[in-house]
């Protein structure tokens, strides 16, 4: 059985006449097929309405990354700086989405924008330009990306909290890392954690980068950085896509199973 992970799609101009697409990364598209070991499935843009229809067919939910922000006035923050990037077709459906979501015990993994949405959607709120507070870190995408790995190398290392649920996604490695190397590509970070959301992971200067949503009844986990990048040479890249997809097909096992023994 393989699962049916929803992606939810971005709103982005394309063509002469900047015509609006639903779109997704090819890299969240590979994951799924690879690691993960799903189909993917591409939400539109569309607002709540399609929330209550497409989730009884999911098996798990993946939120990506995006070169958007979450608009303030969602989290009651202060307006971004004109030329920031936001996607209010996108806020509208991953929102709700995330809520339902989480409401089902549907298997959940957020990425990048995905985590900070997902802490937005739980009440919490943002930093806006992490890199233009004092003592922070510059965790934004260098301007110089002509090199591949200039974007997406390792940028600085994160302190994981012994036994939180990061960690057991790295169970029966040969080694438990305390402090993992990950790339950074992102402004916003959460500010003040949701009071659901339980920060699991931190990079030097304290910004938070990762955490699990307490009283989830299902996988529920969102990370600050991009493991879709490197997971085929990376094993603890690799290891929270397969936990994530471990959740789904877990998932997808009850809900075929389910009606069947109803109709015994």
């Amino acid at each position: 059985m393989r699962p049916l992970i929803g992606i939810p799609c971005c709103m982005k101009a394309f063509g002469a006449f900047a015509m609006p697409n639903h779109a997704v990364s090819d890299h969240y598209i590979k994951v799924v097929l690879g690691p993960i070991g799903g189909i993917p499935i591409l939400i539109p843009a569309a607002g709540e309405e399609v929330v209550q229809a497409i989730l009884p067919r999911l098996d798990g939910l993946m939120l990506t990354g995006s070169r958007s922000n979450v608009q303030p006035g969602l989290y009651a923050g202060p307006p971004h700086l004109e030329g920031t990037p936001e996607d209010p077709a996108r806020d509208a459906t991953t929102l709700p989405l995330i809520r339902a979501a989480l409401e089902r015990g549907l298997p959940l993994f957020a990425i990048c924008r995905g985590f900070q949405e997902l802490n937005v959607a739980l009440g919490g709120t943002l930093d806006q330009r992490v890199q233009d507070l004092p003592g922070r870190l510059d965790h934004s995408t260098p301007v110089d990306q002509a090199l591949g790995k200039v974007r997406t190398g390792k940028a600085h290392a994160v302190r994981v909290l012994p036994d939180a649920v990061l960690a057991r996604c790295w169970q029966g490695l040969p080694w438990q890392p305390a402090a993992v190397p990950v790339n950074s590509l992102h402004n916003q970070a959460v500010s003040r954690p949701a009071a659901r959301l339980v920060p699991e992971a931190w990079a030097p200067d304290g910004t938070v980068e990762a955490g699990h949503v307490r009283e989830s009844p299902g996988f529920a986990l969102g990370v600050q950085w991009h493991p879709e990048y490197d997971w085929a040479e990376d094993a603890l890249s690799r290891r929270l896509f397969e936990a994530f997809g471990d959740a789904a097909r877990d998932w997808a096992a009850r809900r075929t199973t389910a009606p069947a023994l109803a109709a015994e």
